[in-house]
C-alpha cells in the first residue's frame, strides 16, 4: 500500500538534502520510494537540439522518452492551469512511500523542516497537517514529535510512523 508524507520547509531549509538522505535510509529498511518535487519556476529536463525538445517545441502535449536505462514523460500544459497535488499522485506506480517536497500549503500530513540560521518563522503553529518537526533546535511550546536534522534513524522512523495511505491523503487533499 502507498503511502505519502510531505517534507514542507522554507527554501534553504534543507529538504533537498535530508530527501537525498533519506531515500537510501528508507530502501536500507525494504522500503520502495518515489519522490515528487514541486518547483516554483519554470524548469525544462531537456535539452535544446535534441530530438524530444524539437518534439516539444512543435506542438506535441507528451513526449515520452525510452532508453534500456529509464524513461521519461514530459507534458506540456500550454497555458493549462498546473496541476494539483491530487492529480500528481494518482500518476506513480505502487511503492512503499510517496516523499513530497514542497507544497507545503496543501493538507496532507507533512514534516516541517526547520532550519534556525534560515530566520524564517516556523510552520507548524498554522498549518495543522504538520506531524512533526525535524530542526537544528527544538521548537518552543510544540507538543509534536521532535527529530534533530542529524539523526537519519529518526526521521526514517518519523516517516514511517507519520505516512498517510494514499486514499486518505487524496481525501484530505479533496475535502
Amino acid at each position: 500500500m502507498t503511502r505519502v508524507l510531505g517534507l514542507a520547509g522554507w527554501s534553504g531549509a534543507g529538504k533537498t538534502t535530508l530527501l537525498t538522505r533519506l531515500i537510501p535510509a528508507l530502501r536500507e529498511k525494504g522500503h520502495s520510494v518515489s519522490t515528487l518535487k514541486h518547483a516554483h519556476h519554470s524548469f525544462d529536463i531537456d535539452k535544446p537540439g535534441k530530438d524530444s525538445h524539437r518534439h516539444r517545441e512543435a506542438g506535441a502535449g507528451e513526449v515520452l522518452i525510452a532508453s534500456g536505462s529509464r524513461w521519461a514523460l514530459m507534458h506540456e500544459l500550454r497555458g493549462a492551469p498546473e496541476p494539483r497535488l491530487g492529480e500528481l499522485l494518482h500518476r506513480f506506480s505502487p511503492v512503499d512511500f510517496i516523499l513530497v517536497e514542497g507544497f507545503k500549503r496543501d493538507p496532507h500530513v507533512k514534516i516541517e523542516i526547520h532550519r534556525s540560521a534560515n530566520g524564517k518563522p516556523w510552520l507548524y503553529p498554522d498549518d495543522a497537517s504538520i506531524g512533526a518537526i525535524v530542526s537544528d533546535v527544538p521548537p518552543t511550546g510544540a507538543s509534536l514529535p521532535f527529530v534533530d536534522l542529524d539523526d537519519l534513524p529518526g526521521i526514517a522512523n518519523l516517516v514511517v510512523d507519520l505516512a498517510w495511505p494514499l486514499d486518505r491523503t487524496l481525501a484530505a487533499l479533496s475535502a
